[in-house]
């Protein structure tokens, strides 16, 4: 367990941390949560012991560890990717080259008789039982397993860091955590550098991880998939919820209505004693009275409310010359990368005012697509026309090193912007994360992240009439998203937009476009019309789905080739019938417990909660029914799987 004792942290003349207590247990899943500059990335720091605070400190047990994935900065040189993966298990190739050495010296020796030769023997044996203990023998295909979950191919992992981007060196650190296996992983921004495939295997990764996980994202999704608990860091308070995000955003806004009631009485309370002070000040028989409240008033505890953001920035995109009716357009458009084709014969038109969304599994050309239809990619045949007076505005993760590493963060933006929007332009650099003095620093000491967000605000303040967006939402928090959201609907051009963000997406485009096996399938309609279509919550299932059904298929037709004879087909029956029953007494304390643990937390959720002097045991009666809830939707899904596997086998019969 990991216990924060009265941590304190300024920076800048700003508290960051003040006085802070809180517990992350053995296996606990945690989302940090704050606004820009709020300390989530320091307390990170700080849990991992990289940063020192001013006052309080870190208690953890004796031998336990923690692994840490910054935002960024992770680099290694001289080795294979599969070579710097395997680091992280050091410890064992120490063990392996001892059993190493010591077979050598044993092979060169006579004295077999000698208590020497005997200490070596034992020696060697205790050593390898170690190994075997640690599961040595498995560490090759382990390494295989995370390396090829975060995306690696098996050609990847013998090509030399040195030649790979920073997002690919992280995913390297990330592997070397998630196998050496910490009692508690700190992960910052982790989904920055994953595709959807990585991602959607690191969020089974880490709901199943035996130990703790604490995590900084501004992906919701992310956050309500993996985590079980939010920690909200505001005014250097951190406020603990047991909820993951989205109800955690409910909790909070009751939060801020009691704490704003509070301090509304608290101000009313003041205003009255203050009157009373100056009304008896000097009137003798009132002096005791007079200053007894003025002692009080000296400590009282003074109740602060976190500024509300009513700036609400609304970006309107400045006004383009009108374009044609047909913005671009492919025809028989084929790309090829090598002996690969990615795309074959593909026809698209893209008109005036369409806002298309496009999907599909990685590497089915997405981006390549785009690309080509922005005029950032040739094609091998067919070709790509492009629209009377069009304008085309185009950002991917690689555009940012286009812009001038010489001129400042607010120059960037001078120059591209025209008209009315100029009055805006450190409202947009604002909402991108750029404010006070950071408006003035160059491009070139700007990280990778910052160089992207500001490659985007750029985007918003230039005069086009059609955007290729591709992964617009990586490095931006969730205001910036809105904001960024907000102006594209907004947007009267054209608009293709390559993304994995369903919340980014819900209610931006109109028509979807699906690439797979080297074709475009169009569903009009928005992303969540396009999900009901596919019968899929996600898109990150989309990544899996033609896997899936292909396997499906074949045991089907495996199931359907091995006729089940009448017995057997009547156990399976019985077996289907017990199967139902058990789901539906588990369906049946499911419910129980999620009312008893909605109870609870409205209790939690009271201003007055933490004075109550029973505050542990429902604390405590909270986290059994919530691990009580946790077994039985296990159990639930186990039982789910066996049930719909039966009933599979009972049709086929």
């Amino acid at each position: 367990m990991l216990r924060v004792s009265s941590l304190s942290v300024h920076f800048g003349g700003t508290c960051l941390l003040d006085n802070v207590s809180f517990m992350i247990g053995n296996r606990d899943r945690v989302g940090v949560i704050g606004k820009n500059g709020a300390g989530k990335s320091t307390l990170l720091r700080i849990l991992a012991g990289i940063q020192q605070p001013e006052q309080g400190e870190v208690h953890t047990a004796h031998g336990y560890t923690i692994g840490y994935l910054p935002q960024e900065g992770c680099t290694s040189h001289g080795r294979t990717v599969y070579d710097e993966t395997a680091t992280a298990f050091s410890h064992i190739q120490e063990l392996e080259e001892r059993v190493q050495r010591i077979a050598a010296d044993l092979e060169h020796r006579h004295d077999y008789d000698s208590a020497q030769y005997l200490e070596r023997i034992r020696e060697l044996a205790d050593t390898q039982d170690r190994l075997d203990r640690l599961g040595a023998s498995s560490i090759h295909g382990e390494i295989e397993r995370v390396l090829q979950g975060l995306g690696f191919s098996q050609a990847d992992m013998v090509r030399m860091t040195d030649e790979l981007s920073g997002g690919w060196q992280m995913r390297i650190e990330l592997a070397k955590i998630l196998l050496q296996k910490p009692h508690c992983i700190l992960l910052d921004e982790p989904t920055n550098h994953l595709d959807i495939e990585s991602l959607l295997w690191l969020e089974h990764m880490l709901q199943n991880y035996d130990g703790a996980v604490v995590l900084v994202s501004h992906d919701r999704r992310f956050l309500d998939t993996v985590t079980t608990r939010t920690l909200e860091l505001s005014l250097g308070k951190v406020y603990d919820y047991p909820v993951p995000y989205s109800q955690y955003v409910e909790m909070r806004r009751e939060r801020q209505e009691q704490q704003r009631a509070a301090y509304m009485q608290q101000q009313r309370y003041i205003t009255d004693t203050e009157r009373f002070i100056e009304r008896f000040r000097y009137k003798a028989t009132k002096a005791a009275q007079v200053q007894s409240r003025i002692k009080h008033l000296q400590k009282l505890e003074r109740i602060e409310l976190e500024p509300e953001d009513t700036s609400s920035i609304h970006v309107q995109f400045p006004e383009a010359p009108r374009s044609g009716r047909v913005v671009v357009e492919a025809q028989g458009v084929v790309k090829e990368f090598g002996q690969e084709r990615i795309l074959d014969s593909v026809d698209f038109v893209l008109e005036r005012g369409e806002k298309v969304a496009f999907v599909g599994r990685n590497g089915e050309g997405k981006t390549t697509f785009s690309k080509i239809l922005a005029g950032y990619e040739p094609v091998t045949a067919g070709r790509v026309h492009v629209g009377y007076n069009v304008k085309i505005g185009y950002y991917a993760q690689h555009q940012a090193e286009l812009l001038d590493p010489h001129a400042t963060v607010l120059e960037i933006l001078d120059r591209a912007a025209t008209g009315e929007i100029r009055t805006k332009i450190r409202d947009i650099l604002g909402a991108f994360l750029f404010s006070g003095d950071m408006v003035h620093k160059k491009v070139k000491i700007l990280s990778g992240g910052e160089k992207s967000r500001l490659a985007l605000a750029k985007l918003l303040v230039e005069p086009v009439n059609m955007l290729v967006l591709d992964e617009p939402t990586n490095h931006l928090d969730m205001r910036a998203k809105d904001v960024l959201k907000q102006a594209l609907i907004n947007y009267q051009g054209a608009m293709i937009v390559v993304s994995h963000d369903r919340d980014f997406l819900q209610g931006l485009t109109t028509k979807v476009v699906e690439l797979r096996g080297g074709k475009i399938r169009e569903f009009f309609g928005d992303i969540h019309e396009f999900l009901c279509s596919k019968d899929i919550d996600t898109l990150q299932h989309l990544e899996y789905r033609s896997n899936i059904h292909a396997a499906e298929t074949t045991n089907i037709q495996e199931k359907s080739a091995n006729a089940i004879d009448r017995e057997e087909r009547k156990r399976l029956q019985k077996e289907e019938r017990r199967l139902a029953r058990q789901i539906q007494a588990c369906e049946e304390i499911i419910t129980t417990l999620e009312q008893a643990i909605a109870l609870l937390e409205t209790q939690m959720a009271e201003a007055e909660f933490y004075t109550k002097p029973n505050m542990q045991e429902i604390i405590a009666e909270f986290e059994a029914k919530r691990k009580e809830l946790d077994a039985q939707m296990e159990q639930w899904s186990m039982l789910s799987e066996e049930y719909n596997r039966i009933a599979a086998l009972c049709s086929t019969a």
